[in-house]
């Protein structure tokens, strides 16, 4: 029987779970590269008079003044550095090819993954989104402050990090958010068996997990003890987290209206979604993982890394060596292959899902990595996160993006593009 489309992400013990900036005419500039400062009013010449004595003005955040907020875990450090404008398409513009990497768990540990992949985004001038889970800024000493739903005090089924690499996520997050990246959230103890799968919460279960992933984030000074000498993480996190993934990609009904009332923008947590433009559910933007061609099986996988592997080993994550190169070329092809379906025809949204793994020798951390170095040599291709294409999306005029919809997988614009982007 086919494993395609497998998504049970749950081995105990993976970290993340189981499972040039170019100036653009076609979508997006880089405010902080391209801006340019507003001239002073003209107030006509003269004198200005001198302005009564009263309080001295508050100083805005910023990196160098920083707003510590509660205990000093977080701080205002005023708009994040390196963010796109969104601009609406002109009449007949074709729209960029966006690709959109996203990262779950984001843990650092001592294979640098982290760390790599923020240099290749560096490289090839990408923003990603890293969902966070909230356990990994809680020491395991502290495990008996989370609560999980429909779970025993303290239990997770991912592992808990060591204080060094608690150390090192909260330096990998700060460094990455500074480069322009979102941490989005993948809630906390990623549970998918049993009575007690996310599977399974309602709507009180997801407030409970989602204030207590923000709780480990706001308070992780106070939980880890850390003196000063680790900096705050230099955003406000209520204003920060729009929107995350479910662990196993489950749980997504009952969390929605959740997710709306607390004003997130997305959710990246749909399985099997087909390369078309995506709508809104609950007036929330549904990013999903996609269906791709995947060489060498004759039928379609889920963009993600560990789909791929359950359908090439199986339940190990640690397969024949032998297999390793045939594996790597698989992944990577399915990743391009996706992104020529869509850049040859629809232009549709590229949504890549990963996990920082090593499985099968590391072959799918260097098929992404190989595919998305490809992937920035095309033209009209722009790596953002899932906050960026939100700001797109909503920046477009309602009736070019049905129309956008409506073309089908692999559909080109029947009429050309001056019939999809009207004015």
């Amino acid at each position: 029987m086919s494993r395609r489309g497998v998504l049970a992400l749950g081995a105990a013990g993976i970290v993340g779970g189981v499972y040039p900036t170019a100036v653009s005419a076609l979508g997006l500039t880089d405010r902080s590269r391209f801006g340019a400062a507003e001239p002073a009013p003209d107030t006509g010449g003269g004198t200005p008079e001198p302005e009564e004595p009263g309080e001295p003005a508050e100083e805005a955040p910023s990196l160098e003044h920083p707003r510590l907020i509660g205990d000093g875990s977080t701080a205002d450090t005023g708009p994040q550095p390196h963010q796109p404008e969104a601009r609406r398409l002109a009449a007949g513009e074709r729209p960029p090819q966006f690709v959109v990497v996203s990262w779950d768990g984001a843990g650092a540990l001592d294979d640098g993954l982290f760390d790599r992949f923020r240099g290749v985004a560096g490289d090839i001038g990408a923003s990603m989104t890293f969902f966070l889970s909230g356990l990994y800024l809680l020491p395991e000493a502290r495990r008996d402050r989370y609560e999980p739903p429909r779970n025993p005090r303290g239990a997770s089924d991912i592992g808990y990090l060591s204080d060094a690499h608690i150390r090192d996520t909260l330096g990998q997050l700060r460094a990455a958010w500074l480069e322009g990246h979102e941490v989005g959230t993948h809630f906390n103890g990623h549970f998918l068996g049993g009575d007690g799968s996310v599977a399974h919460w309602s709507a009180d279960d997801w407030r409970s997990e989602i204030a207590q992933a923000k709780a480990f984030v706001t308070e992780w000074r106070t939980n880890t003890g850390f003196a000063d000498d680790v900096p705050p993480l230099p955003f406000d996190y209520e204003r920060e987290l729009t929107g995350g993934r479910t662990p196993g990609l489950m749980g997504q009904e009952a969390l929605l209206p959740v997710a709306a009332e607390l004003g997130w923008r997305y959710d990246a947590s749909s399985p099997g979604g087909l390369q078309q433009w995506p709508a809104q559910r609950e007036g929330l933007w549904d990013l999903p993982l996609q269906s791709l061609p995947f060489p060498g099986h004759g039928f379609e996988v889920l963009s993600m890394d560990y789909s791929m592997l359950a359908n090439q080993s199986g339940d190990t994550t640690q397969g024949d060596p032998a297999r390793f190169d045939t594996w790597r070329e698989e992944a990577r092809g399915a990743l391009m292959g996706g992104f020529e379906r869509a850049y040859t025809s629809n232009r549709a949204p590229l949504f890549v899902g990963n996990h920082f793994e090593q499985w099968n020798g590391g072959v799918y951390m260097d098929a992404v990595e190989e595919a998305l170095r490809e992937m920035a040599g095309r033209d009209e291709v722009r790596f953002v996160s899932f906050r960026q294409l939100c700001d797109w999306l909503d920046a477009q005029d309602p009736g070019v993006l049905a129309n956008l919809r409506a073309l089908g997988v692999g559909q080109a614009p029947p009429g050309g593009w001056e019939a999809v982007v009207t004015a």
